[in-house]
């Protein structure tokens, strides 16, 4: 049977209640492809700002340089491979499908050497960032890093954020947002019903083929109507995974720096002022530093 055949049989017997407004590949910076900015895309579904989809040999990780954020924090989960993680705080580890690393930039950081090669050749992932309200925007960081076996599953999704179907992550984040990483067997079909409340809905395809009615490729994002209707989600191609999230309104507009995104401009000012004052102390750091360790999340 065809995918257009599967495709008609799926749309006569199922109904989605939302339809898909945006959808974008976005742009490509070699291993890494961004699909949304808080430029773009991220106005529409805040506080779900940034959506980075990396693919590529693991080695790509180490040019990856240290770079500061404020007003928000990322979430990095592994679709496929695995990374080292260290952390002073946290320790060693290794992150691999539905690993996570969690972390709150809140008023300031710099960060982009705690993962390193693991033991798999390529790696893929999602890297999120997450708007962070103005109790949080300049609190002080918070990091996790979770290996697998501690990400609580659902059917087939694993719990990355939020609370879903009574089940709780144990990542940190602020209440108000779900994010889901879901596998799919061919033809297999799953429905996603958000929260009370969370009005911005979207997916993103890392591997195979999704129909939701329309049919989602890998490298995709898609971003649903407003509102807080189910979808009824069907993989097309046996091993489909895919994130989703929902969440209820950022109500504050995007003061955005070069790697900040603040609930307005004086909170962005001391945001900026607080990265610059770490980065100094960074520079001292590594002046000293013999290059035989992980550089830590510095703060």
């Amino acid at each position: 049977m065809t995918v257009q055949q599967q495709l008609s049989g799926y749309t006569r017997e199922t109904h989605t209640l939302r339809a898909i407004r945006y959808r974008t590949s976005g742009s490509g910076h070699g291993a890494i492809v961004r699909l949304m900015s808080p430029s773009d895309l991220g106005h529409l579904i805040k506080p779900f700002v940034f959506l980075d989809l990396f693919e590529g040999e693991a080695s790509f990780i180490h040019g990856m340089p240290m770079h500061p954020h404020s007003g928000i924090a990322t979430v990095t989960v592994i679709t496929e491979g695995n990374l080292r993680f260290e952390d002073a705080e946290s320790g060693k580890g290794m992150i691999d499908y539905g690993g996570v690393e969690w972390m709150r930039a809140g008023g300031g950081v710099w960060h982009g050497k705690e993962m390193s090669v693991g033991t798999s050749e390529r790696v893929q992932g999602f890297q999120l960032w997450v708007a962070l309200p103005p109790e949080l925007e300049n609190a002080s960081v918070d990091s996790q890093y979770l290996e697998s076996g501690a990400m609580p599953e659902v059917g087939p999704a694993r719990v990355i954020l939020g609370l879903h179907q009574g089940v709780q992550s144990p990542v940190r984040a602020p209440a108000g947002m779900n994010y889901l990483l879901v596998t799919l067997g061919a033809g297999e079909s799953w429905t996603y019903t958000p929260p009370e409340g969370h009005e911005s809905l979207w997916l993103s395809v890392s591997r195979g083929l999704l129909a939701a009615p329309d049919l989602v490729s890998a490298g995709e994002m898609a971003v649903f109507e407003p509102g807080n209707g189910a979808v009824t989600l069907k993989a097309m191609r046996e091993g489909t995974v895919f994130v989703i999230g929902s969440a209820q309104p950022h109500p504050y507009d995007l003061a955005l720096g070069n790697y900040s995104v603040h609930t307005n401009p004086q909170a962005l000012r001391e945001g900026e002022a607080k990265i610059a004052e770490i980065g100094g102390r960074l520079r001292e750091y590594l002046k000293q530093s013999d290059g035989s360790a992980a550089v830590p999340v510095f703060k």
